[in-house]
């Protein structure tokens, strides 16, 4: 896709303004509680916030990652704020890398294209779009549905293997929060279990098992993961979640605002949290959810297999589609929060739990959406 031109389209009343100059262009859902911005460039959800609280939790962006005090960055597809990982999760082989893979997939530098205009049905503001991956030869076709009346929009999105023979491969959600809703008082919660580090032993990673929100750095002190401050030790830190839904949360009391995921585990049993601090502050945090607890490459997930008994990757066959949903959403919360205790799934309701005494609840209707 290559766009030379510079292109407006506005149209409040269908909940779209389709933007973008220099090849990037963007999908914007508007609905009466919340908007979502979509980045064509690499197909990120770069920017989701409650109508009358501009503040983005997803302020993130690889091209300044990467390139600290750089100037503007080129108009090249790029991850940003919530991306997506596929056909993996982590570092190439050498012979994968000389042939064009990079990491944690294509799905990140391609654009996508738009395939379904924005429209309302049933209360929600509906879209589609959708992505090919020439090198893992897998085609990514996504479903948005912003509610109208709540900060919530449900995503459903469905792999397929174009090549005419079968292959492994992973497929994990990668939101990324940072900017002013990262410090160090934000707070991570979730509903993960047993874990490891991914700093330790490939072979057998289970050996220094941690259970949420604890983990380990490599000296054996403890460390509560919900927290960021200046020392991000150990970086990266899985959990496997058993419930039948996983839920992860990031919570900034400060900013009044929190932001949350739910899914089902049948679909994405691993949660991957990435830890990251420069100059002595929280600079972003990974929610990671997804196929795969083990990063790097697809001969180290064969040879390892299975941790804590659950696969590690899955299985593709030639033609088929496969299929993920999730829902993400965003909570107005008070300067004295303490956190969350449980997301709750049940009877068309979405309610967000407070940790402690206060255990004050947030609900969000949603529907029949899993």
């Amino acid at each position: 896709m290559s766009v030379r031109f510079f292109l407006l389209w506005v149209n409040v009343s269908m909940g779209l303004v389709l933007s973008g100059a220099e090849s990037r262009p963007t999908l914007v859902l508007q609905g009466d509680a919340a908007a979502l911005s979509v980045d064509l460039g690499g197909g990120s959800i770069s920017d989701f916030h409650l109508v009358g609280h501009g503040l983005n939790p997803l302020e993130w962006d690889s091209w300044y990652s990467r390139n600290p005090g750089a100037g503007d960055p080129p108009p090249d597809p790029r991850p940003m704020g919530h991306f997506i990982c596929l056909d993996r999760w982590g570092s190439t082989s050498a012979a994968e890398e000389a042939l064009g893979m990079p990491k944690h997939g294509e799905a990140g530098i391609v654009w996508w294209e738009v395939t379904r205009e924005p429209e309302l049905k049933n209360g929600y503001w509906e879209a589609g779009m959708r992505a090919e991956l020439p090198v893992a030869g897998l085609r990514i076709e996504r479903t948005m549905a912003l509610s109208k009346n709540e900060a919530l929009v449900s995503v459903v999105e469905s792999v397929t293997n174009i090549r005419p023979i079968g292959r492994i491969y992973n497929f994990v959600q990668h939101p990324s929060i940072g900017g002013t809703f990262l410090n160090e008082k934000t707070m991570v919660d979730s509903n993960g279990g047993r874990g490891f580090m991914q700093n330790s032993s490939l072979e057998n990673p289970q050996e220094r098992v941690v259970h949420w929100p604890r983990a380990k750095k490599s000296d054996g002190k403890e460390v509560d993961v919900r927290f960021l401050s200046d020392n991000d030790q150990p970086p990266v830190v899985t959990y496997l979640v058993e419930d039948e839904y996983g839920w992860v949360t990031g919570s900034s009391p400060d900013n009044g605002l929190l932001i949350g995921y739910l899914w089902r585990t049948a679909e994405y049993p691993w949660l991957n949290i990435w830890r990251n601090a420069r100059e002595g502050n929280p600079y972003a945090r990974g929610l990671e959810f997804g196929t795969t607890g083990l990063h790097g490459p697809g001969h180290n997930l064969v040879a390892t297999g299975r941790i804590f008994g659950r696969q590690i990757y899955r299985y593709i066959d030639a033609s088929e589609t496969q299929t993920f949903s999730y829902l993400n959403f965003l909570v107005a919360i008070p300067e004295d929060f303490a956190g969350v205790s449980e997301v709750i799934y049940e009877n068309g309701t979405i309610s967000v739990v407070e940790r402690g005494e206060k255990g004050r609840r947030y609900d969000l209707a949603v529907g029949e959406l899993f």
